[in-house]
């Protein structure tokens, strides 16, 4: 990433009134001041399939953060909130000395599920007048149109920033998260992310050409056999997200209730149908399935769980 590009950055965060003084390194020695500042912060970034629709970055930075220490991309809910999320990973953070930056898609530039749990890989959505269905939509085949392409931009921002050794970042997302970071995977492979912690999905698109997208692969760009099951994803799956939980909302469609009727069958049936698919292209299966004790749909418990999985003992 070039000077200009980070003066650019350094003029939104700042003009976007999104930082506050306490969150900004005001070390006079420092030129240009570092957007990331020991501590907790935020600072604004323009959005990549279009620079006026622009995101929000929640940070946090350990005190004995190094140039050598990781970095993890935190995906938030359908609450989007970020900030709640990167809180949440505070003390884990301290503990393994990890940056943590969790992006923060606002509806007033990411409107309804299709940009965000879907990546904005719908577009022109009629809803019906009920608001309980679609109508209507166009499958976006155009990858800058998707939001997928922000997260190598957030990691390459806070690389440049902090002059990090590091070429890979780890990536969690749980619930609308999850959704995003398995489709992540699906559809943009080539990427700088080293492991992918899609934590208690809602739902999934399987990677078959069966089925039409959302659910499966048809009418997209991609096509089962070019996925690269190779791929550091962990299908990452709270015991308890079962039939018994009621915490957060979960589709209920013909096609989202063949994977199973709770998250935690969903799970394991993207995850079997994956390892399927795999076998039958005899293509390398590198996709984990891990399952967290007591658990079910709680963003903290998970994220804990998702820490001790990634940095405990490393």
């Amino acid at each position: 990433m070039n000077c200009k590009r980070i003066t650019l950055l350094l003029f939104l965060a700042l003009t976007l009134g999104k930082v506050p003084a306490q969150d900004r390194n005001t070390d006079k020695k420092s030129s240009p001041p570092r957007l990331l500042a020991e501590g907790s912060g935020q600072f604004a970034m323009a959005g990549g399939h279009s620079p006026e629709d622009s995101l929000i970055i929640h940070y946090y930075k350990p005190q004995h953060f190094t140039d050598s220490s990781a970095v993890v991309l935190v995906i938030p809910g359908a609450g989007r909130n970020g900030d709640d999320y990167r809180d949440s990973w505070i003390k884990k953070a301290q503990e393994y000395n990890v940056l943590v930056l969790s992006p923060e898609y606002r509806e007033e530039y990411y409107p309804e599920f299709w940009s965000y749990n879907l990546a904005g890989m719908y577009k022109d959505v009629k809803i019906n007048k009920e608001r309980t269905a679609v109508e209507s939509f166009t499958i976006s085949n155009e990858p800058q149109e998707w939001i997928f392409q922000d997260f190598d931009r957030v990691f390459e921002l806070a690389q440049e920033d902090l002059d990090l050794k590091t070429d890979t970042y780890d990536m969690f997302g749980h619930s609308a998260g999850g959704q995003i970071l398995h489709r992540y995977a699906l559809f943009q492979a080539q990427n700088k992310a080293h492991r992918i912690l899609a934590a208690n999905a809602g739902w999934y698109t399987v990677p078959t050409d069966a089925e039409e997208f959302p659910y499966g692969l048809q009418g997209t760009i991609q096509s089962s056999d070019k996925i690269d099951f190779s791929s550091n994803l962990i299908v990452f799956l709270g015991d308890k997200d079962d039939a018994n939980e009621t915490r957060g909302s979960l589709r209920h469609t013909p096609e989202a209730d063949k994977q199973g009727r709770h998250r935690f069958a969903r799970g394991h049936y993207f995850y079997k149908a994956s390892q399927e698919m795999a076998s039958k292209r005899n293509a390398a299966y590198r996709w984990k399935l891990e399952i967290v004790k007591g658990v079910g749909h709680d963003y903290r418990k998970m994220g804990e769980a998702a820490a001790d999985y990634l940095y405990k003992g490393k």
